[in-house]
């Protein structure tokens, strides 16, 4: 204030310049004097006073203690119970084919047919001598029984039965390798053949799946290998089928240990009535281990991770001691994070049970800040999310 006593009394001196420009040149001079006092005057008003940063609208949750049974997670893929690619044994012009596309077939059901007019006519050649052969024998019987015809004779005669008798079921066996039947009960995939084709010994006709139920092949460390036992419950999920979870048992652990990666392969098998699950799938496998224990539960994104630790943020109520008014404020605390199950981690180390974390955002924040919360958008966390984009 004392400086700008000082520019007003200029002002005035100049104020006393004689003539109209005189004037007007210490007027303008003096509203510039004033005008920067004032401005000073505001400055320093707001320097002397402290400063206080507005609180920041942050999402809460509380920390949960949840029965967490332990789970050993793997990939794996899809396999059938019983699978097969229905292949021809001999070669031939395919004559009819039995299936539709995608069908379903029962066991025994003729799913090829192979032109076999040739063979049907050698049968019936082989058929007529077999009788010639039936009627020889039993006339040599006759006379043997007389003591007619020795007995080198009956066995000539018997032994020209016998092959005829070879002779027909060989080419009844031939016929019948004509057709190409169902092994099993299963679903039908894609015809590789059409009628009027001329194929080879071998070639590939259907694929042939039973889908229900279907087994799936996964590994975990041989370190796993003492908790493990046939029986245990097993959930599998897939991204093909997002919200969908399939249940089943472990049913089978190898014998061995591979040598190159340590790990044990196993075996679960699941129910599948709708045929959702297909062989050759890749799925993500839980293994739930029998024991279970109490467990801190917070969502994921609570977590500042960072190199040198992980940390939440505590919301805490703190009062201040000259207005008595109650604020909230925020505590950063380094924690030990343990699995993660969908949105949710577990805390081994950290925090207890009741304590209100900053559920989002948390990059933002700072050891010290005041907070106000609202949760009304904040998301929800869930075991087995489902993203709208998966």
């Amino acid at each position: 204030m004392h400086d700008v006593a000082k520019i007003v009394a200029k002002a005035g001196k100049v104020r006393r310049l004689r003539g109209p420009m005189g004037m007007a040149i210490g007027g303008l001079v003096l509203l510039i004097v004033l005008l920067v006092g004032i401005k000073a005057m505001q400055i320093s008003k707001m320097m002397s006073s402290p400063m206080v940063m507005p609180a920041t609208t942050v999402a809460s949750t509380t920390v949960k203690e949840e029965d967490w049974a332990p789970v050993l997670s793997a990939i794996g893929s899809v396999s059938a119970v019983q699978g097969a690619i229905v292949s021809t044994e001999l070669g031939g012009v395919v004559a009819e084919v039995g299936f539709q596309n995608g069908g379903e077939a029962k066991k025994g059901d003729v799913l090829l047919k192979l032109d076999s007019s040739s063979e049907d006519a050698q049968l019936h050649t082989a058929e007529a001598d077999l009788e010639l052969a039936r009627a020889n024998l039993q006339r040599t019987r006759d006379l043997a029984a007389r003591k007619v015809v020795s007995k080198q004779e009956l066995d000539a005669a018997e032994s020209a039965f016998g092959q005829k008798q070879g002779t027909v079921d060989n080419m009844r066996a031939f016929i019948t390798k004509k057709q190409v039947r169902a092994p099993f009960d299963g679903a039908l995939g894609i015809r590789q053949v059409n009628v009027g084709q001329m194929i080879n010994s071998g070639q590939q006709v259907v694929s042939l799946q039973a889908l229900d139920p279907v087994f799936v092949d996964f590994a975990l460390p041989q370190q796993e290998l003492s908790k493990l036992a046939s029986g245990l419950e097993t959930h599998v999920r897939t991204d093909a089928i997002p919200g969908r979870e399939f249940n089943g048992k472990l049913t089978a652990l190898n014998s061995m240990v591979d040598t190159v990666t340590r790990n044990v392969t196993l075996q679960a098998t699941l129910d599948n009535p709708d045929h959702a699950l297909k062989p050759g799938m890749f799925v993500k496998v839980d293994v739930v281990l029998p024991e279970k224990s109490k467990t801190l539960v917070i969502p994921g994104s609570a977590v500042s991770y960072a190199p040198y630790g992980d940390s939440v943020f505590v919301i805490e109520k703190k009062k201040d001691p000259k207005t008595g008014k109650e604020t909230q404020t925020l505590r950063q605390a380094f924690v030990r994070i343990g699995e993660a199950r969908g949105d949710f981690v577990s805390v081994i180390q950290g925090l207890k049970a009741g304590d209100d974390v900053v559920s989002t955002g948390v990059f933002k924040l700072r050891n010290g800040m005041a907070v106000t919360i609202n949760n009304d958008l904040a998301p929800k966390p869930q075991l087995n999310p489902t993203p709208a984009d998966s």
